[in-house]
């Protein structure tokens, strides 16, 4: 399965703005981002004045990296969300909102986007009962995502976590039993991230 494997501190400094790709550290004073916020490469710390284009593919760039997708995927996201009725950004934003590693980052249960794809990967959540060890699986109203029974005193602790962090309304979180229900789409508003969705469409409908 095919992710970026290269230094994740570089993507935040290529799109000038923190991505939290390593979770906690992010947060403290080691992060690369607060020491050198200029742009990666021999010229990055020069002034540039970005095109329309320029404009459009950092904020596509800038959305991949966020939600950890790589282009092929994202491309196919866009053309799901231009087939669908409604705002094509907002679609868009859905989608990769409704992703299973998403979920898992939404719940609390991992620091970063990074995280909960290695811990979904690792097969240590269900869906509806079922094993999902799949990132890019999108869920719908009704779906439960639970964390598997395990020994692992990482994941018992993870769960210990739980409610924490703020979740997004439309999941509903049951510390208890470890899982999150589905209770209603994502909206615009639930995205605690900034983006400019309608750049990143215009882009594409060249």
């Amino acid at each position: 399965m095919a992710r970026y494997t290269g230094p994740s501190c570089k993507l935040c400094r290529r799109e000038g703005t923190k991505l939290y790709l390593k979770g906690e550290r992010c947060l403290s004073d080691k992060c690369a981002f607060n020491r050198r916020t200029a742009a990666p490469g021999q010229h990055g710390a020069a002034k540039k004045k970005l095109t329309e284009y320029g404009m459009q593919l950092r904020e596509k760039q800038k959305a991949k990296r966020y939600y950890g997708v790589l282009e092929k995927q994202f491309h196919s996201y866009y053309e799901k969300a231009d087939n669908q009725e409604g705002i094509a950004g907002e679609n868009l934003l859905r989608l990769l909102e409704r992703r299973l590693d998403n979920v898992v980052y939404r719940m609390g249960l991992a620091a970063s986007h990074k995280e909960a794809r290695q811990l979904v990967l690792h097969g240590h959540f269900t869906l509806n009962g079922h094993k999902a060890n799949i990132p890019s699986i999108l869920v719908k109203v009704g779906d439960v995502v639970a964390v598997k029974e395990t020994d692992s005193a990482k994941i018992k602790e993870l769960v210990e976590a739980m409610g924490e962090k703020i979740s997004p309304k439309w999941l509903e979180i049951d510390k208890n039993a470890g899982s999150a229900k589905v209770v209603a789409m994502p909206e615009r508003d639930d995205i605690d991230f900034e983006f400019n969705e309608q750049l990143i469409i215009e882009l594409y409908s060249k």
